[in-house]
Order: structure tokens, then C-alpha cells, then sequence
């Protein structure tokens, strides 16, 4: 269904800041590493919206870069995770935990409406 499809996109695009600075907070990495943990997780996300959202969180402290020579090309930006960056994730996975409570409290109510509604008309 497309709208689902849409709707779903929309939903991984609100968590899509959480996601980076989760893939961050165990070690740092360049935007390679980040693209390849969340693609890993499922997470389909190109360099265009990436390199937004890690200038978005360096401007705003969470996030801070050095730079290192490579072997195989231009030197390589790599990210990690600030002591600010760290007490905004702990924030961001306490409102995730609620957001998903709720949600998932409310889907199980509808569920059980939706099973109580048939079995009631299969009876009559």
C-alpha cells in the first residue's frame, strides 16, 4: 500500500537523528561507518541526508569531529559522541521508551476491540 509505504518513511524520519547519534555512542566513525550501522539496522539512509544531520549535531554540541589522514584517498572526517551528546541520547531513548508504550498500549486496545466486535457479531 503506498500510503503505508509513505507513512512509514515519514515515521523512520523522525527517528533518524536518534538512530545517528546511537550509531555514534560506542565508538566514533566517519560517514561511511555511520551509513554502513544504519543500513545494517535497516535503516536505508544516503549521504545527502546524512551529512545534514551530523552538521545539524556538531553545530549543536552533541557531536564533535577530528580528522585523520587515510591510505586510500582524502583525509576522513570521524565523529563522536560529546558528554552533551550522550545526555541528549539518554533523553531522546526515555521519550522513545514512552512513545512506544503509548503506541504499542494503544494498538493492543484496538486489537482487543477488534477480537471482542467479532466475536460479539459472530454470535448474533
Amino acid at each position: 500500500m503506498e500510503k503505508a509505504y509513505s507513512t512509514i518513511a515519514q515515521m523512520r524520519k523522525g527517528v533518524l537523528e536518534m538512530c545517528v547519534v546511537a550509531a555514534i555512542s560506542s565508538r566514533e566513525a566517519y560517514a561511511s561507518d555511520i551509513l554502513e550501522r544504519l543500513k545494517n539496522s535497516h535503516l536505508i539512509v544516503v549521504e545527502g541526508t546524512l551529512y545534514p544531520i551530523l552538521t545539524r549535531l556538531k553545530n549543536e554540541g552533541f557531536l564533535s569531529y577530528r580528522w585523520e589522514e587515510s591510505n586510500s584517498g582524502p583525509p576522513r572526517k570521524y565523529y563522536s559522541i560529546t558528554p552533551e551528546g550522550t545526555a541528549f541520547l539518554s533523553e531522546l531513548r526515555s521519550g522513545w521508551d514512552e512513545l512506544v508504550n503509548a503506541v504499542s498500549a494503544l494498538i493492543a486496545v484496538n486489537n482487543q476491540t477488534e477480537t471482542t466486535e467479532t466475536v460479539n457479531t459472530s454470535e448474533i
